[in-house]
């Protein structure tokens, strides 16, 4: 059934309508998406941001994390599991971005970088803004990209856990400790060793066509597929049982 009106009010009736609606899979703006997380009283199937990093660790395979940190931001700019923020470990910074960031610049990607990104690039003449605060919090769905330097996996997890929206978040490591340890710690729907953020979809996922991608705990998480709206009804056929 359609509700075939453009009365902003009429939303607050829809979202309250316990009785008539089972589920609300908002799709449109940051703002609609807040209005009814917060005022609904039917369940929301949301996420309001995809702030997805990948993070360049200092055992990644030089060739595999530039392809995949290429591939999380370029392959397409505009949907929610594309990588805003790349987090390089420091010891690899000095191989690792220049020829990185000479991809991006190629292809018409604005670097915005903290300190000693800035130094590294400058060092190989690619240009480089500040990143502010604001811009690790950003979901920029366009050819910018906000890059740190870390120390390592702990600043890692620290960054993506103060800054991340819990979507999707990837490592690039050939040690198994430390992709186990992400893995368990990174609290995001989707998290990926070794491949791009782009991965996150319903289709990639075989759950086949795709609601929206979620980031709450219940009662989907992750990409929502059909099976996702569904629940359980337990039906029990007795020929006069009783409990003892």
């Amino acid at each position: 059934q359609v509700v075939d009106t453009t009365d902003r009010a009429v939303v607050g009736a829809l979202i309250a309508a316990e009785r008539w609606v089972d589920v609300i899979v908002p799709r449109g703006g940051k703002s609609l998406t807040e209005r009814i997380s917060r005022e609904a009283r039917v369940p929301v199937i949301r996420h309001l941001d995809g702030i997805c990093h990948v993070y360049i660790d200092d055992h990644a395979d030089p060739d595999k994390a530039i392809r995949i940190a290429d591939n999380a931001k370029t392959q397409r700019y505009s949907p929610c599991n594309t990588m805003e923020t790349l987090l390089v470990a420091e010891s690899v910074a000095a191989q690792i971005l220049p020829p990185l960031c000479r991809i991006y610049a190629d292809k018409g990607v604005e670097l915005r970088g903290d300190a000693r990104t800035r130094e590294l690039l400058g060092r190989a003449a690619l240009a480089c803004l500040p990143a502010t605060e604001d811009d690790w919090r950003t979901e920029y769905l366009a050819p910018i990209l906000a890059i740190r330097v870390v120390s390592g996996l702990d600043q890692a997890i620290e960054h993506i856990a103060q800054y991340g929206s819990q979507h999707t978040d990837a490592i690039i490591t050939e040690h198994h400790g430390h992709a186990m340890r992400f893995l368990r710690e990174v609290d995001s729907s989707s998290v990926m060793i070794n491949a791009s953020t782009r991965f996150a979809d319903g289709f990639e996922y075989g759950l086949g066509a795709e609601i929206g991608i979620s980031t709450n705990k219940l009662h989907a998480r992750g990409p929502v597929g059909l099976e996702g709206l569904t629940s359980l009804k337990f039906v029990v056929f007795g020929n006069g049982q009783i409990r003892t």
